[in-house]
């Protein structure tokens, strides 16, 4: 299982006092050397946190792998083709939210998201889209032509119980069972951290975990190296 870090939090913290630092962009490439295998950030459409000088420092520096979560708008479509990432997973995004806060619809917007996928993919750049551990939608995004899917995780993790944790953790398995078939890449993220990782890493079949507000709070008090290869060590612990 891969551990790509999500940097957007890092730009949080800079942007609380209209800063330089901290920076995401010397974060993630302290990460690199820590272990990690990608780099994540999220590109909003206010700018709320990382900025296109993030963006386009990350593309010349990063030397792992480069997942742009963005919208499916035209704007920030046209800035990943410009870049050109690794991997640009499509996402939900509602200006009022602190974070994304569950999988987009596939189904109801299937003909904008198979056109953006078009577009990213004439680009050279591969397609995630991050939806609900749910059978149609994993279906939908099989028929568009996207890459890998990237599991909600919030149910899960935030689960006020071990019954209902474990049930969703079923849920998820079984998703992802079903989208292998289908020859989706599998990728997952949201909530996960040092505590539900010791469960979660039981899925094996997951290619990588996307993984950011744990990791970042954890540096605050270790480093963002030490914390990084903590997250390592845990999901490479057998």
């Amino acid at each position: 299982m891969r551990f790509a870090l999500n940097i957007d939090h890092v730009a949080t913290l800079r942007n609380a006092r209209g800063e330089e630092q901290p920076d995401p962009v010397t974060c993630a490439l302290i990460a690199e050397q820590a272990g990690v295998d990608g780099i994540v950030f999220h590109l909003r459409e206010d700018r709320r946190h990382i900025t296109e000088r993030d963006v386009r420092l990350l593309r010349e520096l990063v030397t792992t792998k480069l997942d742009f979560e963005m919208a499916a708008t035209e704007e920030i479509i046209k800035i990943a083709c410009d870049v050109g990432p690794e991997l640009a997973t499509i996402v939900p995004e509602k200006r009022q939210e602190l974070t994304t806060e569950g999988g987009i619809n596939v189904i109801d917007n299937e003909a904008l998201l198979k056109q953006t996928i078009n577009e990213l993919h004439d680009s050279g750049i591969g397609i995630s889209l991050f939806i609900e551990p749910d059978i149609a939608h994993i279906d939908a995004a099989a028929e568009i032509e996207s890459d890998f899917i990237e599991i909600h995780t919030g149910v899960f993790a935030n689960a006020e119980t071990e019954e209902d944790q474990f049930d969703e953790l079923e849920k998820i398995r079984g998703s992802i069972k079903h989208a292998k078939k289908l020859g989706l890449g599998i990728n997952a993220g949201h909530g996960l951290d040092y505590h539900n990782m010791k469960i979660f890493r039981a899925l094996e079949e997951v290619d990588e975990v996307s993984i950011g507000h744990a990791v970042i709070a954890r540096a605050v008090f270790v480093g963002i190296d030490e914390a990084v290869r903590e997250m390592i060590r845990l999901i490479n612990y057998k």
